[in-house]
């Protein structure tokens, strides 16, 4: 535990030296705890009692901190734990990159009703963007059977997107992509509408042995104002407590006992979070009248 305990120790109090006031140097293999810009003393050597050390400091010291000071602790931990076996997506510019998705619901919100309601095989449609960016612009459609996903994407332009959110369809059922053409079919038949704008940074993980992807989506928000994808300006809405974020796990042929074992202890038990769930309900108001019927009631109550 000493030496890479204390490698974890001293970066978490550099990293976070503007909420501590403190600094750990080594000097001469001896550490030096600077408070103040002021020496309180040497520590010795030994490396257990290093570890002693700086395990009562950070104990201390995180009694003190905020729930997002927390929190971006757990995080810069399980990076540095992570780092010998998992890489960062080299498509990720700057450790990663803004996500923005529409998505869509038919006449009877079905997409939301039955991720509510626990349905075993549901679906959900969504166009997807990158940093506000119409470079890459995908339909998708996310079919889950149980714990198992499936991803359908077929490329759009940005008049082709223009064109959906005018409700001008008919392009889609001339297109060479299957996905397309089925999705004429929702907009036709089922009446399938935008709901509501999904954003969130994202820092991708990679490990090529099982083909794994570890994703942290921080500042997830719910956008609001238009459906326009492309707006940067758009304001949002938080739907995450402050210092929360969202850490999906996924993998196409295995996961690896190591990446098991890198895992938090409280993710040995998965819990499904869908972002779009979170933002719809926070802007369900934009999309129904629920809101303002409780609104009423609260008032005549």
């Amino acid at each position: 535990m000493g030496f890479s305990f204390i490698l974890i120790a001293e970066r978490i109090l550099i990293v976070y030296r503007n909420y501590f006031h403190m600094l750990l140097i080594f000097r001469h293999d001896r550490y030096h705890l600077v408070l103040c810009r002021q020496t309180v003393g040497g520590i010795g050597n030994n490396q257990n009692t290093v570890s002693k050390f700086l395990k009562q400091l950070i104990k201390r010291i995180c009694g003190t901190l905020t729930g997002r000071e927390r929190c971006g602790i757990r995080f810069e931990l399980l990076r540095l734990r992570m780092s010998p076996f998992l890489y960062l997506d080299p498509h990720a510019d700057e450790g990663g990159y803004m996500i923005r998705s529409l998505y869509f619901d038919d006449y009877w919100n079905s997409a939301y009703e039955e991720k509510e309601a626990g349905i075993l095989m549901r679906k959900k449609y969504r166009i997807r963007i990158y940093n506000y960016s119409d470079r890459s612009i995908k339909l998708e459609r996310k079919k889950k059977h149980g714990s198992y996903i499936f991803k359908e994407s077929a490329p759009l332009t940005r008049e082709e997107v223009e064109k959906i959110l005018a409700g001008d369809y008919e392009f889609l059922l001339k297109s060479q992509y299957p996905l397309c053409r089925e999705f004429y079919v929702e907009c036709v038949s089922n009446m399938m509408r935008p709901r509501t704008i999904v954003d969130y940074d994202r820092e991708p993980w990679i490990m090529d042995e099982g083909t794994v992807r570890v994703t942290f989506d921080r500042d997830v928000r719910a956008a609001i104002g238009s459906f326009d994808i492309f707006d940067p300006t758009l304001p949002t809405l938080p739907v995450l407590e402050p210092g929360k974020l969202v850490m999906e796990v996924k993998f196409t042929e295995m996961l690896p006992q190591i990446v098991r074992d890198i895992l938090p202890p409280h993710a040995a038990e998965f819990t499904a979070v869908s972002k779009y769930v979170l933002c719809y309900e926070k802007t369900r108001y934009m999309n129904g009248f629920e809101y303002w019927y409780e609104t009423q009631e609260r008032e005549i109550l």
